[in-house]
């Protein structure tokens, strides 16, 4: 059975983590009538058993996992980002602060919130995020490359774009030793511009099915992955007052 202060909670404000999770919570009058730590395995529980409450979390990581949960059974959840809460902490940061301050942080009515994200959504950006790593380490293999082949005195145009014919070039003027080691370089940079193309090629896929998607690509200068990008980083634009936001 739930405490007589439990069952009064309004506004929770949970501070979440790997393993131990705390929370804090107000009722109507804004007084304090909830301070405990849950460990991972608990949260749900304690969630299905609290009548339906305002729940406030930072967008950090898992947010948009936990919200999709809590929101399952019942309670009106809402992300914000922890740039937005800081200034509500008092005195030390610790987990019961932060707690407190995302308490307090919830009800303001000038807060700014973030949408909710759906698997799918989440889904696709990890593909963003993915192909971003891969097009930086093609970009350092590259540079390696270039740096490295300068010293034998060749060089060629910047981009990736020309690493192939570059490489021709340093094929018939560079120590055959010197050699096997571009050509690892070389190996890694086509495997790892083979992966990209074929996250690209899902990114684009995706893309041509989610009707946002479309009509954003149809706007002059936007392609398929961003648009693909707007999308799953902003699913709902209802969300912002202004266009500025």
């Amino acid at each position: 059975m739930k405490s007589q202060k439990t069952q009064t909670v309004r506004t929770i404000g949970l501070d979440i983590s790997k393993n131990v999770f705390q929370l804090h919570g107000v009722d109507v009058e804004g007084q304090v009538v909830l301070k405990r730590q849950l460990r991972r395995a608990e949260v749900v529980r304690f969630f299905a058993e609290l009548p339906s409450c305002l729940v406030g979390i930072e967008a950090c990581a898992g947010a948009h996992a936990w919200a999709r949960e809590l929101i399952e059974l019942g309670h009106d959840v809402r992300l914000m980002p922890p740039s937005y809460v800081k200034p509500y902490v008092r005195r030390q940061k610790t987990d019961a602060a932060d707690a407190a301050a995302i308490c307090e942080a919830v009800t303001r009515p000038s807060m700014r919130f973030v949408p909710v994200k759906t698997e799918a959504h989440q889904a696709v950006l990890l593909q963003h995020r993915t192909r971003d790593l891969l097009v930086r380490q093609m970009t350092q293999i590259v540079n390696a490359i270039r740096a490295h082949l300068a010293e034998f005195g060749v060089v060629g145009p910047v981009g990736v774009q020309h690493i192939d014919r570059l490489l021709e070039t340093a094929a018939h003027s560079v120590p055959d030793h010197a050699m096997e080691a571009i050509n690892v370089l070389a190996g890694q940079f086509n495997e790892t511009r083979a992966r990209v193309d074929e996250i690209t090629r899902r990114i684009e896929q995706a893309q041509k099915t989610d009707p946002t998607a479309r009509r954003l690509a149809s706007i002059p200068g936007v392609g398929a992955i961003t648009a693909s990008a707007i999308t799953a980083t902003t699913p709902d634009v209802t969300q912002f007052r202004t266009a500025r936001d």
